[in-house]
């Protein structure tokens, strides 16, 4: 059902596109508007992940120079049925992630030094399972075009406000009316199409990266604590770039996004019920898992025994 709402969605933005742009200028506007969105749709499938990265100043890391982080990833891709992807490490303190990539063979991940500081072990683990699910469903691709095709209905719509839509001369005023309701109106509708998108794929990456590590209780606490995190801790990038928030675990512009219309994610709360309603469904309850969760006693489990220590998990200018 959530791949059926994802079509829907992406075809209703497709269609949004088409009618911008026929309106600006008629069948042949409409035939332009599909060839720059092509255009830049190819572009972004080549290059949004290294775009992505460089936006945040990511540093690639391997086994020397964070050997727990990469390690853990490996285990989870091997998990999930996924090959490895490239692992980054992002230096800022908020708590976050996101993953990028056209395909899961061409796909990267990616955490903040915030992140790794502030969860347990097995939370980070719940966190990069959550980001690989987004890779095995193709996510970031579907993201990279509904981001791609939602900016263009923007620049597209501003453009027809100077330049004028082909019926404008025959309108009268209404055509005037009608060119300014478009600029409006059009990329509004983009972003709410755009964060559906969004927030549809995140329940699905949510059950899908508890499966994968093993236990949903590590990704509920983990989101509460980023949720407390991005509340507290701004993260300048994201704000520079807010057209990327989309990607992260949690919207890094806000703590407190509300499930509707203009979020770019399910309200954490949301997010954290339905993971403990599938924990209890597996048999854990909250209440007693959360007494290990990033506290003393910690059971042994795919990822260490209760001896191992917290973050930060590697070594160099990230420990």
């Amino acid at each position: 059902m959530n791949y059926m709402k994802t079509g829907m969605l992406l075809a209703a933005l497709t269609a949004l596109f088409g009618v911008v742009g026929y309106f600006i200028g008629g069948a042949t506007g409409l035939v332009i508007a599909l060839l720059v969105a092509g255009g830049m749709n190819l572009f972004s499938y080549w290059n949004a992940d290294k775009l992505a990265l460089a936006a945040y100043n990511a540093q690639q890391v391997d086994e020397r120079t964070a050997p727990e982080l990469v390690g853990m990833v490996r285990e989870l891709a091997v998990r999930a049925g996924l090959p490895m992807p490239r692992v980054y490490i992002i230096d800022n303190p908020q708590p976050n992630a996101f993953a990028t990539g056209r395909n899961p063979e061409n796909a990267a991940v990616a955490a903040t030094t915030g992140l790794i500081r502030m969860l347990s072990r097995e939370e980070l683990a719940g966190v990069m399972a959550h980001e690989l699910a987004h890779i095995k469903n193709h996510d970031t691709l579907t993201m990279t075009v509904t981001a791609t095709i939602a900016g263009a209905i923007s620049t597209i719509a501003q453009f027809g406000f100077f330049f004028g839509g082909s019926h404008r001369e025959n309108s009268g005023g209404f055509g005037v009316i009608g060119t300014i309701l478009m600029v409006i109106l059009a990329p509004i509708a983009a972003m709410i199409i755009q964060m559906a998108v969004s927030r549809s794929r995140e329940y699905v990456a949510d059950r899908q990266g508890a499966e994968i590590c093993g236990n949903p209780l590590w990704l509920s606490a983990a989101l509460a604590k980023i949720a407390q995190g991005v509340d507290h801790i701004p993260n300048e990038e994201a704000e520079t770039h807010p057209a990327t928030a989309h990607m992260f675990i949690v919207n890094p512009l806000s703590g407190r996004s509300m499930d509707n219309l203009f979020s770019t994610h399910p309200a954490t709360e949301n997010r954290i019920a339905a993971l403990d309603q599938l924990a209890r469904s597996m048999g854990a309850t909250p209440a007693r898992e959360a007494s290990f969760i990033g506290g003393a006693r910690r059971t042994a489990g795919p990822w260490g025994g209760a001896g191992r220590p917290r973050g930060p998990w590697g070594r160099g200018p990230w420990g």
